[in-house]
């Protein structure tokens, strides 16, 4: 008796419609064949691939270096806004919550104007032990 009164309620908790709304849900913050600027992304090197995650905080008043990177990379902001400027001056500004498809061998940083930190994580498709970021000197 005690299988059946479980088996009964099992059936109505799944089929409630409570339940029917629970579950999962995906957004697609960016699915892309080129990078923000538009220019198409480049073929994955060749070589064992490794991927990299990083977290990175960009403190308020705050410019990056000048870089480029080697590989395909996008991200994701947390919290803040962030300005990205190419050495051409082409500009894109992101929003927490928005994502970023990152330009691949171009010279480029970013800039947060703002009162706050910029929260982003950044992921890299490399090949193992090779750079994912270049600094300008």
């Amino acid at each position: 008796m005690k299988k059946g009164c479980l088996a009964l309620a099992l059936f109505f908790c799944l089929t409630s419609p409570a339940a029917a709304h629970e579950g999962p849900h995906v957004d697609v913050l960016a699915k892309t064949t080129s990078s923000w600027d538009g220019t198409t992304l480049a073929s994955y090197p060749e070589g064992q691939p490794e991927i990299t995650v990083l977290h990175i905080t960009v403190p308020p008043k705050t410019s990056l270096a000048l870089h480029r990177h080697p590989v395909i990379n996008a991200a994701v902001l947390l919290e803040g806004e962030l300005t990205v400027i190419t050495e051409k001056e082409e500009t894109l500004h992101v929003k927490a919550g928005e994502a970023l498809v990152e330009v691949v061998d171009k010279w480029h940083y970013g800039r947060n104007d703002g009162d706050v930190p910029v929260v982003l994580v950044v992921f890299y498709a490399g090949t193992e032990g090779g750079a994912i970021t270049v600094n300008k000197e």
